[in-house]
């Protein structure tokens, strides 16, 4: 008999973490070529565009029925870009149903977000996060790759806000000598708004982005800046394992937040684990291999429950708190996996 038929305790790794966060990628294809995760000199305009080679709906809701049996309740969309799966608003109907999901969010570059908001939020959705990495039409631009506007996407937010989403998270990569003067703007336009502005340090994730340390905008750094201008105090994390470093403006404008991953690792407290659009789980943002989850898939819910408790229990990832000392090797690519 099996730990999950069994109704053994909840799977834990061997460092002790649980697991209560899927990131799920329901598409490998975007519309956007940003340098840091999906450079257009790497990465071809076609790629995944193939309908076969993605989960169908109903693997993934197979799929996050059995992950809801091994402990997750957070479920977040991803991709790619997830907005270009058609009939996304159906599969998050189906997902919204799931008893066991208690938070149901989707990250998007949000390009084709002003279209989609209101049938995403009568779906069920609940949570946004939208990547900014600039205000500046020509800054923006030059960032996705030639492929984006910085209008198109603050429509999205405006139409996201009008159908209810009314604490939108706006991410946004800091890159040394490209973007590093947008952040202050980009408070100034969302101080206020109810909306968190939260700055992302340039990770080495993948091979294809070029990574350099010396492009990297320290959190600590970019405190420093924010609170000159604006002072800041820290708040306290919403729930463990919360990935950004949460602060407020003391003058009460709202909320900013900083994901430090280089500088600050946050591996102690990790619960998330990544499915790639072609059923393949990842135990780690870094992780160099995946485990394929579809042959799981033909034992049902239960199926896929057994084998995800066996993998979490095996795994040991702390890839960012151990940078420099791990050996050589070649990680998934980011846009495969989701952020």
């Amino acid at each position: 008999m099996s730990a999950v038929q069994a109704r053994a305790p909840l799977p834990r790794d061997r460092l002790g973490r649980p697991l209560r966060d899927l990131r799920l990628s329901v598409i490998d294809a975007c519309n956007f070529r940003c340098g840091y995760c999906m450079p257009a000199e790497r990465v071809p305009d076609d790629h995944g565009t193939h309908a076969a080679d993605r989960l169908s709906f109903d693997q993934i809701e197979t799929l996050v029925r059995g992950f809801v049996q091994v402990g997750v309740r957070k479920l977040r969309l991803t991709g790619g870009e997830p907005l270009l799966r058609r009939n996304l608003p159906g599969l998050v109907a189906r997902l919204a149903r799931i008893p066991g999901i208690e938070d149901l969010a989707l990250t998007t570059n949000g390009a084709l977000l002003a279209a989609q908001a209101r049938a995403l939020r009568e779906a069920g959705l609940r949570r946004l996060t939208v990547s900014l990495d600039a205000l500046d039409p020509d800054v923006f631009r030059a960032m996705s790759g030639q492929r984006g506007e910085v209008g198109a996407v603050l429509e999205g937010i405006a139409a996201a806000e009008a159908a209810g989403f009314d604490r939108i998270k706006l991410n946004c990569v800091v890159l040394r000598g490209v973007n590093e003067d947008q952040v202050l703007p980009l408070l100034e336009r969302f101080r206020g708004s109810g909306h968190v502005v939260r700055f992302i340090e340039y990770m080495d994730v993948g091979t294809c982005n070029g990574w350099d340390p010396a492009q990297v905008v320290r959190a600590e750094e970019l405190r420093a800046r924010i609170a000159a201008r604006w002072p800041l105090r820290p708040l306290a994390a919403s729930y463990a394992g919360e990935v950004a470093q949460r602060y407020a403006f003391a003058d009460g404008g709202g909320e900013v937040g900083f994901i430090s991953s280089v500088s600050a690792p946050f591996c102690g407290d990790c619960h998330r684990a990544r499915v790639s659009a072609d059923g393949h789980l990842y135990t780690c943002l870094f992780a160099d291999r995946g485990h394929d989850l579809r042959p799981a898939l033909a034992g049902g819910g239960q199926g896929v429950a057994e084998a995800v408790a066996r993998l979490w229990s095996a795994r040991e990832d702390r890839y960012s708190e151990i940078r420099g000392q791990a050996p050589a090797r070649r990680p998934i690519e980011m846009y495969l996996i989701g952020g």
